[in-house]
């Protein structure tokens, strides 16, 4: 996997976690099983190793943003 790509995971992944502490989770796993996520998946996620668009877009709608909303508001 190239750099940047590692980088971008990175960067989704910690938006990610901060999207879900501002909505007022500590824990991942309970924002997962209240929100009908694998907590798994999220996890990863989270971490930044395995986001496909769809489990992206999923989480997002939770936090009531859309994918382009998303990335324009990464960095």
């Amino acid at each position: 996997m190239s750099d940047q790509l590692e980088q971008l995971l990175d960067k989704i992944g910690n938006k990610l976690k901060r999207l879900r502490i501002d909505s007022g989770y500590s824990s991942y796993e309970i924002f997962a099983w209240e929100n009908n996520l694998s907590r798994i998946q999220y996890w990863k996620m989270e971490k930044g190793t395995n986001c496909t668009l769809k489990s992206l877009d999923r989480v997002l709608k939770v936090h009531k943003l859309t994918v382009e909303q998303f990335f324009k508001e990464l960095d």
